[in-house]
């Protein structure tokens, strides 16, 4: 196998975590400074327990949302079989298979992989994307999805959007503990207090949705190339992605639009048809995406 670092996912993942903390900081700050007693510590509390949840068992959280089956040999012999000998192919673990079986993925022909690491990973697919593809164009996502495992990028991600679920809910909750919270309104600063923790969060919740997004775009162009250098067949991919993106477009929008919450975790978005810009986009285009795989064939012919 021709297997290149991606130097560049790996630092714009140390640099997604340092932000990150930087963000988590900012929050028990901005809490330190307007609450106190009871109210610190259970917001401090919920903090942590819910950072212990999301990095211990987000891939059952995922694997719950999207009721993944998962499947053992005897069930479905060609595709472990499949994902097994990509897995020795990437010097892998053997990762957890599963399908998919979210009634509104149906008409929706997809794939992901989850877990924190190589060891505890799962691969899923639709059952739509099994009778769309061929097997080498199959096996193409498959190993899109196994990059991710190698890449160890789910991890990031999985951080990156707790943070802005917790913006989220001190945004959605900053008026009530501004109001009942903080010492500051005593003297009168229970204004203050909802503003700077409106500024604050806000300021948490779009940082953290740009650099996850930003992050999310870049890791599936290295994941198309480590595709590639896994089977050394990226028009494979590029001839999945292709069909893959039609049919997507073709599903019904109400299906689209009810896992559009999973987007990040799929290797062609579940978008819900309406315009959306790029900047905050899960995925690059499907043009650009085709782009960097052309290159990658380039420079597998070079070896």
């Amino acid at each position: 196998m021709i297997w290149k670092r991606d130097w560049g996912l790996v630092g714009r993942q140390v640099v997604a975590w340092m932000i990150m903390l930087a963000l988590y900081v900012a929050i028990i700050a901005v809490a330190s400074r307007f609450l106190s007693g009871a109210w610190f510590y259970m917001i401090i509390g919920f903090v942590f327990i819910s950072a212990f949840v999301q990095f211990f068992f987000s891939d059952k959280m995922v694997q719950m949302t999207m009721k993944v089956r998962v499947v053992s040999e005897d069930e479905e012999p060609k595709l472990y079989n499949m994902v097994r000998r990509l897995a020795d192919e990437a010097d892998l673990p053997m990762p957890r298979v599963g399908i998919i079986e979210h009634r509104a993925m149906a008409n929706i022909p997809n794939a992901f992989a989850t877990g924190r690491s190589p060891r505890n990973a799962l691969v899923a697919v639709t059952p739509k994307i099994r009778y769309l593809l061929t097997d080498d164009e199959l096996e193409a996502v498959l190993a899109h999805e196994l990059s991710h495992v190698k890449n160890r990028d789910m991890l990031t991600m999985t951080i990156g959007s707790f943070a802005v679920m917790i913006a989220e809910m001190i945004l959605h909750n900053s008026f009530f503990i501004a109001l009942f919270g903080g010492d500051d309104n005593e003297n009168g600063g229970g204004m203050i207090a909802y503003i700077a923790l409106m500024a604050v969060s806000f300021i948490v919740y779009i940082i953290g949705i740009l650099v996850t997004q930003a992050i999310s775009r870049y890791r599936e162009f290295s994941a198309d190339r480590g595709s590639a250098y896994i089977t050394k067949d990226p028009d494979a991919l590029i001839r999945a992605l292709k069909k893959i993106s039609g049919a997507v477009d073709a599903a019904p929008r109400r299906e689209k639009r009810e896992v559009s919450g999973t987007n990040s975790f799929f290797i062609i978005p579940a978008i819900s048809g309406e315009s959306i810009l790029e900047l905050f986009s899960t995925h690059p285009t499907l043009e650009k995406r085709i782009e960097n795989l052309e290159k990658v064939r380039e420079e597998i012919r070079g070896y």
